[in-house]
This record gives structure tokens, C-alpha cells and sequence, in this order.
């Protein structure tokens, strides 16, 4: 086991990744003589050489449409997708081509194809190098879609995506890179592909989320702790399939759910965990689930981001909700009014 970033980790995946299986290559804009905008790939091609770590054109849609071909060959791409707000021009290929190659074919194809999506704020970017674009593939049965918090899941996930016969957009927090933890690089008693993990434990309110906002909701759980509130953190890790009976076991014990997301409200992961727990758990919530979130807005200056980002006092306001404690949209007032 050794110390390492979050961006390192990934790195030290796909170096073993590409030392296990020949069949495996990698794909993308700048990622071989440059290493990749934010140098994930740094030193993969000196290593493996340029027909397994190939620079393409900047054009999306052809890198997605010859990984298909490629994963028709037997290949396992691992495709690069620059920035988050990079992969529209790839859409129509991920949802026509990608998804659904398997079922049209009565299974008897499969495209082993990992996607790597550097995804989220707080770099200080515009729009199109911080979006979060997760719900339009969670939406589109036939991909798997996992989002990474922690240098060791960083690692552990992206050799289980290669690995994986179905095709995976692998959603990396681009603001987590330089966190550093402890990787032990191995894939022995790893948590499957498509399980959640309760990163904190808890008594009185479920806090679900996923990538960068995994620590922002361990520091809302410690806080909380403060105040004599006993949170629990779940992360999802795999946000297509999502791990409900892992949710639906901490909602059963707390009553309470809160969800957060960087992504707009509207039509967001958050709205599909709220409405499948309360169909699934509706006996036992104490309040309504609530989410917090980005707005509904097209991603604002750098400047203004903070603002837009959940953060530590957002997602404590969300807690305070669904415990009726005085918040921002029922203060002390209402709440004595409500006969609490």
C-alpha cells in the first residue's frame, strides 16, 4: 500500500491495466506525448508505445466511433473525453451505437469500452470544462456509469471498468485530483463494480452523493455530529445501476434522505433516488426527501461558482429539513407556527 493522488491512482490503474492485457489501448485528445490536460496519462506512451496510447484528432465522435470498431476487434479501448462538457459531440455515438450494440445483437456482441470523463467544478472554468452530464447516461439503458471519490476507489474502479465486458462511463472529479490517499493496488477484496459504500455511519439522517462532493459530505457529517445530529454517508459509486438495497437499508434505519449533486436539480440523479426511495420506503420516511443541488442555469463564470456548488452550509441547511430544525425555507417561526 502507498500514498498516492487521486490523479496518480488512475494513472497507476491504467499503467496496470495496460500491463495485464494487451487487448487493452488507450484513446484521446493530447493524452499520449502531452500525458493529457491534467496529466493522468503522463508516461503511458513512452512506455507502452503510440499503438497503445494514441493521440487522435480533436474530434469526439471519430475517437467514439473507432473504439466501437475497436471493441468489435476485441480490443478494450479506454477512451478520454478532455473535459466533461467535451462528449456531446460523442453523444450520438455513446447512445445510438454503444448502448444498444449488445441487445441489437441478441447479445452477441459486446463493447468492452471504458469512457473517462473528467467531470465538475471548482477548477475555475466556464461552461463545457465543468459540467456534470451524468444524468443523460444514467437515462440510457445499456451503459454502466460510476463516479469515483477516493484514491484507492479511483484505482480499484477504473481496472474493474476495463475489465468489464459492458461498456462504462467513468466519471472522475476533476477537482479531486491532488487529494491523496493510501492505494493498495490490488483488485482482491474490492468492492463490486456497482456497489455503494457507506463512507460514514450514521443514525438519524441518510446523506447520499457521489464524486467530488463525497468529502463535502463527510465535513456536513462531522459538523452535523456538532449539533448532536448523527448523519450517514452513502456513496454511490455506481450511479447506473444505483445499489438501492444498500440506500434503502440506511433510509429504513434514519427515516430521513438528503441528496446531493453538482448537476441542475431538474431531471437530475437526485430526482430519481428521491421518487425511487419514497416508492420503495415511503412507510418509513419521518420527512420528504430533499435535494440539494446545482441550479438549473448553464454553469456560471468561475466567479460565481461557489455560489453555485453545493457546499458545507447548503448541504447542513438540506439536513436541518428533513429534521425540521430551522432552516432556510421554514425558519423558527414557521416551524413553532406548524406546532413542532
Amino acid at each position: 500500500m502507498s500514498s498516492m493522488t487521486f490523479g496518480r491512482a488512475i494513472t497507476a490503474g491504467l499503467d496496470d491495466a495496460l500491463a495485464a492485457d494487451p487487448k487493452v489501448v488507450l484513446m484521446g485528445e493530447d493524452i499520449g506525448k502531452l500525458g493529457g490536460v491534467f496529466r493522468i496519462t503522463d508516461g503511458l506512451q513512452a512506455k507502452y508505445g503510440p499503438k497503445r496510447v494514441m493521440d487522435t484528432p480533436l474530434a469526439e465522435s471519430g475517437i467514439m466511433g473507432t473504439a466501437v470498431g475497436l471493441a468489435f476487434r476485441g480490443y478494450r479501448p479506454v477512451v478520454e473525453i478532455q473535459f466533461d462538457g467535451f462528449i456531446y459531440p460523442a453523444f450520438d455515438q455513446i447512445v445510438s451505437q454503444v448502448a444498444k450494440m449488445h441487445y441489437r445483437t441478441r447479445g452477441a456482441v459486446r463493447l468492452p469500452l471504458t469512457i473517462r470523463v473528467p467531470f465538475g467544478g471548482g477548477i475555475g472554468s466556464p461552461e463545457h470544462h465543468s459540467e456534470s452530464p451524468e444524468a443523460y447516461f444514467t437515462h440510457t439503458s445499456g451503459l454502466r456509469v460510476v463516479s469515483v471519490s477516493n484514491p484507492q476507489d479511483a484505482y480499484t474502479m477504473i481496472r474493474q471498468a476495463v475489465a468489464c465486458d459492458d461498456p462504462v462511463l467513468y466519471f472522475e472529479p476533476k477537482r479531486r485530483y491532488h487529494t491523496k490517499g493510501e492505494v493498495e493496488q490490488t483488485l482482491e477484496g474490492a468492492l463490486p463494480l456497482g456497489a455503494a459504500r457507506v463512507a460514514a455511519a450514521g443514525t438519524d439522517v441518510t446523506l447520499v452523493t457521489y464524486g467530488p462532493l463525497v468529502m463535502t459530505a463527510l465535513d456536513a457529517a462531522t459538523a452535523a455530529e456538532d449539533e448532536g445530529i448523527s448523519v450517514e454517508v452513502i456513496d454511490l459509486r455506481s450511479l447506473s445501476p444505483v445499489d438501492y438495497p444498500a440506500v434503502e437499508a440506511s433510509v429504513r434505519k434514519t427515516g430521513r434522505l438528503v441528496v446531493t449533486h453538482e448537476a441542475a436539480q431538474s431531471g437530475g440523479l437526485g430526482a430519481e433516488l428521491a421518487a425511487s426511495i419514497t416508492e420503495r420506503c415511503f412507510d418509513f420516511l419521518e420527512h420528504a426527501p430533499v435535494r440539494v443541488t446545482g441550479f438549473d442555469i448553464p454553469y456560471p463564470p468561475a466567479r460565481l461558482e461557489k455560489h453555485h456548488l453545493p457546499d458545507l452550509d447548503r448541504i447542513l441547511d438540506g439536513v436541518d429539513r428533513v429534521m425540521r430544525r430551522p432552516n432556510s425555507l421554514a425558519p423558527s417561526a414557521v416551524l413553532e407556527g406548524a406546532g413542532r
